[in-house]
């Protein structure tokens, strides 16, 4: 993370104090590793399809659930999809 300092800091204003998280400050490893987990789930309009599924497998069903003209997809966390569906 980087912190972002101003010169004046009489006048420094919260924002200017913020930290900011780069993509350059995001482990490679880690990302790939939570895209490796089944946390991930497939959304439509209509419901949540799939929960469960690493990102991959997540990536499969919504290549075959377009195929079908299903409109709406998108992959989301399983914990975004549990409050999607009421089980939180």
């Amino acid at each position: 993370m980087v912190k972002m300092e101003t010169e004046n800091k009489e006048n420094q204003s919260p924002e200017d104090s913020m930290i900011v998280e780069t993509k350059e400050n995001l482990s490679t490893d880690a990302i790939a590793s939570e895209l490796n987990e089944p946390r991930w789930s497939v959304a439509t309009y209509e419901s949540v399809a799939f929960s469960g599924l690493t990102y991959q497998e997540a990536l499969e069903w919504v290549e075959k659930l377009e195929t079908q003209k299903i409109s709406g997809i998108c992959i989301i966390t399983d914990e975004a999809a549990a409050r999607i569906s009421g089980k939180n």
